[in-house]
């Protein structure tokens, strides 16, 4: 038990190195201690190599009972490689960085969120994660050539998306089909009567439908990704209202209906041949919002620069239906009736064939059954209101046609379904996944 020996067993000049004794001064602090604790030994500068750290760590003197490690320094952890990581398939099948971008965009990532992984926005987090990806492939497969194909593979995808979307060729043709046939038809109805006149309008309006699907089939208003297929239901309803449902709403709240119901034919006849400025509209719109989302730094300039584009696009549509539906009611004698209604309806349907064509379906078919719900239950009131007792049903759609007339309830209905719809557009369609095939 020798080894245990206290500080008053021992002689003045007998060097106990392991005894348990209190120390005397804080000498040994000054030397050894701040050496291993100064920042020289620990960190290394933004300059310096791996190489020189390891050398700086292995010169410190080692603590007794402690080994230090020259690798023991937990090194920073990247946090581009950890996204790179979750959004994989995203960066390997990109072909520039706008994808990226618009993928990250549309999981939920922002400008802010980009300032977390050290970028200004989501474009240049996009732009680095776009080029390490590709380093990784040119590391994995080590051939300069195939690297250099691949880049001008890429820089070529890259300029026709800035293009716009590829549509058929020929699609101005298949977008003024559905306008020529509704003529036809409507040039029939007129031309004939009796049981003749009901299989032309049968005949005619199959004939339209078919128009109708491959000009939305070949051109800029086609949809690439999911549909809802009550929406087709909900549009062929609102057209057949905007045919009969005005005359059919007037001759219930005069007390009728009396003998056949009034058709209303010009509408038809101008939202048909709206169907090629329709497409026109979707194609400028899906065009410059590719150039501008291939200029733009940053998802609120683009979306401030989409912003005033759709406004403008939907203007110019919403003029030349009207231009199209006076001038089909001047032909065909009905004057300026059920203007109003077509106006609202159309721009209904183009809303809601935009969100769909660019990948938001579920708003588009959700306003239209609204719209459809609507109208009925103002049918539906209005024969409610005959019953005794139950006049009150049909106060607010006698209110409304009695001081704007019966196409005022269809204006209504369907212009603040097109409002709500054209809000929601607005911060849809405003966004860089709204523009990506990617994320459809």
């Amino acid at each position: 038990m020798s080894e245990f020996r206290t500080a008053s067993s021992a002689g003045p000049d007998e060097a106990v190195p392991d005894a348990p004794i209190t120390p005397a001064s804080p000498g040994s602090w000054d030397t050894r201690s701040e050496e291993v604790l100064s920042d020289s030994a620990l960190t290394v500068g933004a300059a310096g190599s791996d190489a020189r750290a390891g050398s700086r760590v292995a010169d410190v003197p080692a603590v007794k009972g402690k080994t230090r490690k020259p690798g023991g320094r937990r090194g920073a952890v990247d946090p581009v490689k950890a996204l790179m990581h979750r959004h994989r398939e995203l960066c390997e099948r990109a072909v520039d960085p706008l994808e990226i971008a618009a993928g990250l965009e549309a999981h939920g990532v922002t400008d802010r969120t980009a300032a977390r992984f050290r970028h200004r926005d989501v474009f240049s987090l996009a732009e680095e994660m776009y080029a390490r990806a590709e380093r990784d492939d040119e590391s994995a497969s080590g051939a300069s050539g195939a690297t250099g194909g691949s880049s001008a593979a890429a820089l070529s995808q890259s300029e026709a998306r800035a293009a716009g979307p590829q549509v058929p060729v020929g699609w101005a043709a298949f977008a003024m089909l559905p306008g020529a046939v509704c003529a036809m038809a409507v040039a029939a109805l007129d031309l004939t009567s009796g049981s003749a006149k009901l299989f032309a309008g049968v005949l005619g309006a199959l004939a339209v439908g078919v128009a109708l699907r491959v000009a939305l089939r070949q051109g800029p208003l086609r949809v690439l990704g999911r549909q809802v297929p009550a929406t087709r239901a909900w549009t062929g309803f609102l057209l057949a209202y905007a045919l009969v449902g005005e005359g059919l709403l007037d001759g219930v709240l005069s007390g009728g209906p009396d003998g056949p119901w009034p058709l209303r034919t010009a509408p038809l006849l101008g939202l048909a041949l709206a169907v090629a400025p329709a497409a026109w509209c979707a194609r400028v719109f899906a065009v410059q919002s590719a150039r501008t989302l291939a200029v733009s730094r940053g998802l609120d300039d683009f979306a401030a620069a989409v912003r005033p584009l759709l406004c403008g696009v939907f203007a110019v549509f919403l003029a030349v239906l009207t231009g199209l539906l006076l001038a089909s009611g001047a032909v065909l004698g009905e004057g300026t009736r059920g203007v109003g209604p077509a106006v609202a309806l159309g721009a209904l349907l183009l809303l809601a064939r935009l969100l769909e064509v660019h990948g938001f379906p579920d708003a588009g078919a959700l306003m239209l059954g609204v719209a459809c719900a609507a109208q009925t239950l103002a049918l539906a009131t209005a024969l409610g209101g005959r019953l005794p007792g139950f006049g009150f049903l049909s106060a607010p759609v006698e209110g409304v046609a009695s001081a704007w007339g019966p196409g005022a309830v269809a204006v209504l209905i369907c212009g603040g379904a097109a409002a709500v719809l054209l809000a929601h557009a607005m911060r849809r369609l405003t966004r860089a996944s709204a523009h990506a095939e990617v994320v459809r």
